[in-house]
């Protein structure tokens, strides 16, 4: 037997998911009454096809990618089986550890970027989310530049650890939702390189893209940064100056306690002074107690 057809055999005694979208149970039919009948999986049969996979190595992963076909290929069982049996080897890999979790990581990066769909390639990407580390950054680091795969590249950097750098390059020639998300993030891990980036999105045309700006700014606790927050929060109405005042807010709180409380004070001396308008009277009332307890 071809070994195509010999994974695709054993891809094929993967569980389907029961009504409920769960793996527990294996649905056989139905009774007279039209109830679903159901019995438990049988984890045997599956741990004996999983380690028959595991055996083809290399081949054997990429045998169960190319399983992967688009769901909108209706009738086809094999998407949902492909991506169970996927994820229980990166599962495995990762039990193994060592040089069985390289390998499988290796196998599967090697699937990404080419021109498989693109929701396949999120979904290859997710596995390495789950068994990939460091050896598979340069990989997802060049899907961020695709709008479909830049989120779950990022996730997966955020997740695998060091995503500040790969973040930070692919960050310039970043465009619509990837800029976004890599400014974001960048925000999230609190990357201080990234601080110009930050004040230069304060003056972004989209709104989004200026509250990444702000948040990376204030988780960032950057003082230097304050006067340009202000005026940010200032410029703007409604529900985004309401969000920039809570990021100025986040920054005097970060000031004061990395011991700056000049710069404290004086945002919150700002916001006191400036947010004089009915609807906005509990900002000045914290900014308020809060310039007190920094004085």
């Amino acid at each position: 037997m071809p070994a195509s057809e010999q994974i695709k055999a054993l891809v094929a005694q993967m569980p389907d998911p029961d009504e409920r979208g769960m793996y527990c149970h294996v649905v056989v039919g139905r009774d007279d009454q039209g109830k679903v009948k159901s019995e438990p999986i049988d984890k045997g049969k599956i741990d004996r096809a999983i380690a028959e996979i595991r055996k083809a190595g290399r081949d054997g992963v990429v045998g169960v990618i190319d399983l992967l076909v688009e769901p909108l290929q209706t009738g086809d069982p094999m998407p949902v089986k492909a991506h169970y049996a996927l994820h229980v080897l990166a599962l495995e890999a990762c039990k193994q550890g060592g040089d069985a979790r390289r390998a499988f990581a290796d196998a599967v990066a090697s699937q990404v970027g080419g021109d498989r769909p693109r929701p396949v390639q999120a979904y290859l990407i997710q596995e390495l989310q789950t068994a990939g580390e460091k050896e598979v950054a340069p990989v997802l680091a060049k899907a961020l530049a695709d709008e479909e795969l830049c989120e779950p590249a990022a996730r997966a950097l955020m997740a695998i650890g060091g995503a500040a750098g790969p973040l930070r390059a692919a960050l310039p020639a970043a465009r619509g939702q990837c800029r976004l998300t890599i400014l974001q993030d960048l925000g999230v891990v609190g990357d201080a390189a990234s601080a110009p980036a930050f004040q230069a999105a304060l003056g972004d045309a989209d709104p989004d893209v200026r509250l990444a700006g702000a948040w990376g700014l204030a988780n960032l606790g950057a003082a230097a940064a304050a006067d340009a927050l202000l005026k940010a929060a200032d410029a703007r109405e409604a529900w985004e100056r309401v969000q920039l005042t809570k990021a100025c807010l986040v920054l005097a709180e970060k000031c004061a306690a990395a011991g700056d409380k000049a710069t404290a004070a004086r945002i919150y001396k700002h916001l006191k002074d400036t947010r004089t308008d009915h609807s906005e009277a509990y900002v000045a009332e914290a900014a308020a107690k809060a310039l007190e307890a920094v004085q």
